[in-house]
């Protein structure tokens, strides 16, 4: 009996493997990799680390994840080439836009390439204070909204939000806070009726369990006119059904906006041969790692957004196509990006050879003009002015 059955078990095993379009045999990774990820605790980090033993435990790679604890922090060792991928947040984004600590000599638009990333049961809009009676978001007017100093993603998706509610800064009281953390506790202390985050963050728990409590808006898919609006601020945001987290009744769901995070992306320059084994190793080790970490599951392949605000890296692309999911349609949008990306990168070097000012806020002033122009004249919405 035993030797049957483990005839059988290995019969259904070698079944099972030469059926899969993508087969884990087939990775060939160097012996260490170096990723970036956000700060030691954070989703991304644990999530990176969950990834690393995957790929340490089934194809051999070292992988070693560097924290850092802002987006040029996260972006520099990759743009030295002493790091091959990052997981990042939608500061990858406004790398690639050469917006807000982009728009800088010093960087300027960057050529970054998608690979995979992460949508889970989350949303990340404003939660807002339950005390306050507010309903929707455009309940919010006149109330107080949580800003960090120097921290650009989360005041636009704080401005992205407000704007699905058709309202803007000049509508509600903006609240400056030092970092994520004092503006959350500031939630707690009722210095603030409203802040950005994802409903399954530790500081949202903590006000979801205060005297305050918390609500999370909805931002319903059906309204287009409001999804229109918030588009014009933060593009990358998606309709998502967030099932878990701060706000969601047990067993129900709220429409919620979302963008993916960690994003795991790569420079244009990362040899194609090399991002599309670490993509492949990523699809075919997901059983591996998806219990691993909170979050992890939304690694997903049929979770990717595939037609996104970021174009995806060549080798991702012949990665994602071995596994049946990228399509035409996926190709025509990615071809859209890539010429996004190249106009991006031919303006600021134009931009460069003239006499931009030395001042720093004139120079981003001047740089964000011929960016706009340049876009406009490829027919694309410069979105950042």
């Amino acid at each position: 009996m035993f030797r049957i059955a483990s005839l059988a078990t290995i019969l259904t095993a070698a079944a099972l493997a030469c059926s899969s379009p993508v087969l884990a045999q087939d990775v060939k990774l160097p012996s260490a990799l170096t990723f970036t990820a956000y700060d030691t605790g954070s989703s991304g980090f644990n999530i990176a680390v969950a990834v690393g033993k995957a790929l340490k435990d089934k194809h051999g790679a070292d992988v070693r994840v560097l924290p850092a604890g802002n987006d040029v922090a996260r972006l520099s060792p990759l743009r030295a080439n002493r790091a091959q991928v990052s997981a990042m947040g939608i500061g990858m984004y406004f790398a690639q836009e050469s917006v807000f600590e982009f728009a800088v000599k010093e960087w300027g638009p960057q050529p970054l390439r998608l690979m995979m990333s992460v949508t889970d049961c989350n949303g990340i809009s404003l939660g807002v204070a339950k005390d306050t009676g507010v309903k929707e978001i455009k309940d919010l007017k006149g109330k107080r909204v949580g800003q960090v100093v120097g921290s650009p993603a989360l005041n636009q998706n704080a401005y992205a939000v407000l704007a699905f509610g058709n309202l803007s800064r000049t509508d509600v009281k903006l609240v400056e806070f030092s970092s994520y953390g004092a503006m959350w506790k500031g939630m707690v202390n009722n210095e603030v009726d409203a802040a950005i985050a994802s409903n399954i963050s530790g500081q949202v728990k903590e006000v979801e369990t205060s005297p305050r409590g918390i609500v999370f808006p909805p931002t319903p898919a059906a309204d287009k006119d409001g999804w229109a609006r918030m588009h014009k601020f933060g593009p990358y945001y998606q309709p998502h059904k967030s099932t878990c987290g701060a706000g969601v009744p047990a067993g129900g769901s709220v429409e919620m906006p979302v963008y993916p995070y960690p994003i795991f992306m790569a420079y244009a320059s990362q040899p194609a041969d090399l991002v599309y084994n670490i993509t492949k190793a990523m699809i075919v080790s997901y059983n591996d790692y998806k219990d691993a970490a909170p979050g992890a599951a939304g690694m997903a392949l049929d979770r990717q957004n595939l037609a996104w605000v970021l174009p995806y890296h060549e080798g991702a692309v012949k990665a994602l196509t071995e596994a049946g999911a990228w399509k035409a349609e996926h190709e025509a949008h990615n071809q859209k990006l890539l010429k996004r990306q190249a106009t991006l990168g031919s303006t600021w070097d134009a931009f460069l050879k003239g006499t931009p000012p030395d001042d720093k806020d004139a120079f981003t002033k001047a740089w964000m003009s011929a960016r706009k122009a340049a876009l406009t004249g490829i027919g694309q919405d410069p979105i950042f002015e």
